[in-house]
């Protein structure tokens, strides 16, 4: 009988408690939290409190805070940093992680001084190693208490992502194949940024004829830059493209909605984020995100707008009559045909 495959999952917050959960339902799995505290109440007492509270974990989920115990006899690496941080833990789990595994990244989000996507990081770090994503309209708590949901493992090989299927999948969570991992990563990090517009949106009390306007804009500008960067169209009308967007925007379970909201509520970016204990990855991303969009002479108001209130201290008020004075062009422009 085959041994099963080994699972490290390394970032123990919300949604990287959740997959491995996931995991170890399936095949023995190991979490690594940087806290010596939260590795021990996850192993110990089967919870997080500070991320996941009331919930209870899986009893044959382990959690450890040595990064050498978690990964050097994986035959998967999950990894769950927020994107400010994934090189470097990502370096320190290097020399301990065995030739050729997979490497799966659960990260939204773009490295901000290379405007990298995370495999190019993990390629950068571990050269040799498949390395995919695994994405879709996933907000933890709703998964961990068992409601239907469903995500994209995206690696450039699908017989690489066909056993990591059966590894991250349950009753009610269902995992489809994509071989295109830049429009998953693409979409990944985009929909945090149009997810602040949308929670501003929110926050000024527009009504919900804004806020689709808000969403379908968003596509438009993700599909145009994720198709120019190399991503496939169809990707961006799929789970991790139009189905993430969506979660994110409307969910009250969404961070980056929330930095919206509060932002148009009159806070500021510092009191708000001092106030949250996850990373709101769109508040790093949409820089970069703009940079990228120059780049490429790809046309993107709502992440400028986004950026402007992020980086530059205009305010959300200033951010929408921004967008309402431009001049409506074809619904389409810039889309290429299908």
């Amino acid at each position: 009988m085959a041994r099963q495959a080994r699972v490290a999952v390394i970032g123990a917050g919300s949604w990287g408690t959740t997959v491995a959960s996931l995991a170890a339902a399936n095949t023995p799995t190991v979490l690594w939290a940087r806290r010596d505290e939260l590795a021990a109440e996850i192993d110990q007492r089967h919870v997080s409190e500070a991320y996941l509270p009331g919930l209870e974990l899986p009893a044959d989920l382990r959690a450890t805070s040595s990064i050498e115990e978690a990964v050097s006899a994986a035959d998967v690496l999950v990894m769950a940093v927020p994107s400010h941080g994934f090189r470097a833990v990502l370096e320190q789990a290097a020399p301990h992680v065995r030739p050729r595994i997979p490497v799966v990244s659960l990260v939204k989000g773009l490295e901000q001084t290379t405007k990298l996507r995370m495999t190019q990081v993990i390629g950068q770090v571990l050269p040799g190693h498949p390395a995919g994503v695994l994405t879709g309209p996933n907000l933890a708590r709703e998964v961990m208490t068992g409601h239907a949901a469903a995500a994209v493992i995206a690696m450039p090989d699908e017989r690489v992502a066909m056993p990591l299927q059966d590894i991250f999948k349950a009753p009610l969570f269902r995992v489809y194949r994509s071989t295109d991992v830049i429009g998953a990563e693409i979409a990944g990090a985009l929909k945090n940024v149009f997810a602040i517009a949308a929670g501003m949106s929110t926050g000024l009390g527009t009504g919900d004829n804004t806020r689709a306007l808000v969403i379908c804009r968003s596509i438009a500008e993700m599909t145009r830059l994720g198709v120019v960067m190399g991503g496939d169209q169809l990707t961006f009308a799929g789970l991790g493209g139009v189905g993430d967007l969506l979660a994110t925007c409307i969910s009250p379970l969404s961070r980056n909605r929330r930095v919206g909201e509060e932002l148009a509520n009159g806070r500021s970016l510092a009191d708000i984020t001092k106030d949250m204990n996850m990373v709101a990855e769109g508040v790093k991303t949409c820089g970069v995100v703009r940079e990228l969009a120059d780049e490429h002479e790809v046309d993107m108001p709502i992440v400028r707008e986004v950026d402007g209130v992020i980086n530059a201290g205009h305010t959300p008020e200033q951010a929408y009559a921004g967008l309402l004075r431009r001049v409506p062009k074809m619904e389409f422009e810039g889309v290429p045909a299908a």
